[in-house]
């Protein structure tokens, strides 16, 4: 049996890994990192190997010598090591708190499962105001100014979902349980009970970061607007997409029309046409403008479709279908969400099956569950080899983590949303042109960029 003295803590390990990486992209061994920061070469070592946590003075010391800021020297923490995260109910109801607008209850909040690995930020709200109408403008609501988060809403109830069109319009969808809607960041909105509602309206309001959270957030605030500001592109149409893809991508490479036209054997006019965003031309045309702009044809398609910046889908119009096609363990109905952001998708899961331990749902996305329906669910997951299984209780709600083989089984209704987190997309297809024998050290680097031992030949 190993001691405990030797036993490493798993998060100062992976500490270890992103440090080594850390400093070979910096070209620095570890004898430079101790003589740089003045610290001796046997503390560095522990830090690489997780033996030892680096402290404060180490992080100011190599901020003030090196290009790095203090956001780098701290992990996304892992705080749900066996793949899956759960919040009772009861615990939720613990995390009440009233919030009144107008000087009057507007909402009762309720924290539900979150995980510092996830992006999701998701609440369960009780609408508390009630509404004798159904007029957008009724005097009894209080709007918001919108939120820097995606949101996707699940409905329960009687609720009025009020929200501004994408004309700056006010509308009101009346919205019954298994309704759903998507709204992009800021868009102002707000809730409320219909009168004559048997109880309060619910809604699980599960706001959610995307691209532009995290890093890139900081990044476009350390630039200031007067710099982040270009980097939107007018998206308005699909037409104005491209000439403004078109223009960024040839200014990123200083090129001329003239220069362009030369790589393409495309008219100057035609290009001036493009960029101007009044004419989309076929995919022959775009894959020859990445060839000469040295990008993927990808890089220069605009959205197939412009949507508006609020969708409501209703249950009863929304899709259905049965899952796996081997064996009908469940009954899944699609729920409000946007092209504009592929990997983020909401479904209801009906559960049918019960008498099988298959694991049959493998997600590449951060996934939030919640327990709608009034029966318990068994939740069977596998993690480093080894099984595992809980129960949710109507009104708990999970976090799981992506990649993680899992099922559901029992009789009663879920809500899952899946979003990207910070890997899928561009990210992952970074990843996935590396050879696959390097891709274990993108994930953890355990060696550095050259072998100090290697003897002259």
């Amino acid at each position: 049996m190993e001691s405990l003295s030797n036993v490493k803590n798993p998060e100062l390990v992976r500490f270890g890994h992103y440090f080594l990486s850390m400093i070979n992209d910096l070209k620095r061994r570890p004898e430079d990192v101790a003589k740089e920061l003045d610290v001796p070469l046997e503390e560095i070592m522990d830090i690489i190997e997780g033996r030892k946590t680096i402290t404060e003075n180490i992080v100011n010391r190599a901020k003030k010598i090196w290009p790095v800021s203090s956001r780098d020297f701290y992990l996304i923490e892992d705080d749900c090591p066996d793949g899956i995260k759960i919040m009772r109910s009861a615990d939720s109801k613990k995390s009440a708190r009233i919030m009144n607008r107008g000087g009057k209850p507007y909402y009762e909040y309720r924290d539900t499962a979150v995980s510092s690995v996830g992006l999701f930020r998701p609440e369960w709200i009780e609408e508390l105001c009630i509404v004798d109408n159904n007029e957008p403008n009724n005097k009894s609501i209080h709007w918001n100014k919108g939120h820097f988060m995606h949101q996707f809403t699940y409905f329960i109830g009687d609720v009025n979902y009020y929200y501004l069109g994408s004309n700056g319009e006010k509308k009101v969808a009346v919205m019954n349980t298994g309704d759903s809607v998507y709204g992009t960041p800021f868009r102002p909105h707000t809730f409320a009970t219909r009168k004559g509602a048997k109880k309060n309206g619910l809604i699980l309001a599960l706001t959610y970061g995307n691209q532009l959270s995290g890093d890139t957030q900081q990044e476009l605030s350390v630039l200031g607007k007067d710099l982040a500001i270009n980097f939107w592109l007018d998206f308005s149409n699909r037409t104005k997409a491209f000439g403004e893809l078109l223009k960024f991508h040839m200014a990123c490479s200083s090129l001329t029309f003239d220069e362009l036209s030369k790589r393409t054997k495309i008219e100057k006019n035609d290009l001036i046409t493009f960029s101007h965003g009044s004419e989309i031309p076929s995919y022959d045309i775009i894959k020859n403008l990445a060839k000469g702009l040295n990008v993927n044809s990808r890089d220069l398609l605009p959205p197939d479709i412009i949507e508006d910046k609020v969708i409501v889908r209703y249950y009863k119009d929304a899709p259905k279908w049965y899952f796996p096609e081997s064996d009908s363990s469940y009954k899944i109905t699609e729920l409000s969400h946007s092209t504009t952001l592929p990997f983020s998708k909401a479904f209801e899961f009906e559960i049918i099956k019960n008498d099988n331990n298959e694991l049959d749902l493998n997600v590449g996305l951060h996934q939030y569950i919640y327990n709608v329906g009034d029966k318990k669910i068994k939740l069977n997951w596998k993690i480093q080899n080894t099984e595992k299984y809980d129960y949710l209780e109507p009104g708990d709600s999970a976090y799981i983590k992506p990649n993680l083989p899992h099922n559901f089984r029992g009789d009663g209704k879920l809500m899952v949303l899946r979003i990207a987190g910070r890997i899928p997309g561009d990210a992952q297809r970074e990843l996935s042109y590396l050879d696959n024998h390097d891709v274990n050290r993108a994930i953890e680097e355990t060696t550095m960029w050259f072998d100090p031992k290697e003897k002259q030949k």
